[in-house]
């Protein structure tokens, strides 16, 4: 369940299982501008739910909420990414029956939903994400794009959380985070190319709309410093380098970790989405 002011909509089947999207609107008729709400979970948990707080903040500060639960763990990559650029080519064609405004879309993402945001908004035109037909004219660009500490890139985590373990008694955060990176990507090639890190420093071709990356510090699971990085920085620091590089503007909010998620921190990720779907 995503929240008891949640609409959840079946927006598209796999078989017997329904692409569902759970809609939070604000006050009034609209149309409002929307983001898209990607949750967290190692590419393998989580559901939507866990944007309903999110949801319900940007709603009071009249910016509707799309969380979707996208397929995840065995679907593998690039069956999220194909359900993320289907929700928002879906958007655009039905928001409007829905209150939305069809040419202000945004997305969001925590984690590894913060990563597969990434990849939605910097590929929108990826042949293999916009796999998902749908009846009606409309792309798959966002205007903007909001990250909160995300798995930006899996390789150099997967490594990282490798090693710990292989080194003998990890931290207690690693966890099973080498099984959930195995389970929905398969091949540390795949961790390379699904990787908008890397996708940046190879020179692709890509969108970079106008981005906020919130991060907790210190987090040992999303801040460090990959040792093969040409880049004396850790991760976050790293990719907001990268981003600019490639010409895209961005913000870096720095939260204490233990608080990151309190909602009464978020007014700069808020304040980022109303200036940008304004």
């Amino acid at each position: 369940m995503a929240g008891e002011n949640a609409q959840p909509i079946d927006i598209y089947r796999h078989g017997d299982a329904p692409l569902t999207l759970h809609l939070i609107r604000p006050s009034g008729d609209g149309p409002h501008p929307v983001v898209v709400d990607l949750h967290g979970g190692g590419w393998c948990k989580g559901d939507a739910g866990e944007c309903a707080v999110r949801g319900e903040l940007f709603a009071a500060n009249g910016v509707a909420s799309a969380a979707l639960d996208f397929r995840q763990a065995e679907a593998g990559y690039p069956a999220s990414s194909q359900d993320i650029n289907y929700a928002i080519r879906w958007l655009k064609v039905h928001g409007p029956d829905h209150g939305i405004d069809p040419a202000r879309v945004g997305i969001n993402g925590q984690s590894s939903g913060g990563h597969l945001a990434a990849l939605a908004a910097m590929r929108p035109d990826d042949a293999r994400y916009g796999a998902l037909p749908l009846e009606g004219d409309a792309d798959a660009t966002v205007k903007c794009l909001g990250l909160m500490w995300p798995v930006i890139n899996p390789l150099s985590r997967y490594r990282r959380v490798v090693a710990l373990r292989a080194a003998g008694d990890p931290p207690g955060w690693v966890g099973d985070l080498p099984e959930r990176h195995d389970t929905y990507w398969v091949s540390e090639e795949a961790m390379e190319e699904g990787n908008p890190m890397l996708a940046l420093e190879r020179g692709e071709d890509v969108v970079t709309p106008p981005a906020i990356w919130v991060q907790g510090r210190p987090d040992p699971v999303h801040e460090y410093r990959d040792p093969e990085s040409p880049r004396d920085m850790d991760e976050p620091d790293r990719f907001v380098a990268n981003y600019r590089d490639a010409g895209g503007e961005i913000g870096l909010v720095e939260l204490p970790q233990d608080d990151r998620s309190n909602p009464d921190r978020l007014g700069p990720l808020v304040d980022f989405f109303k200036t940008h779907l304004a």
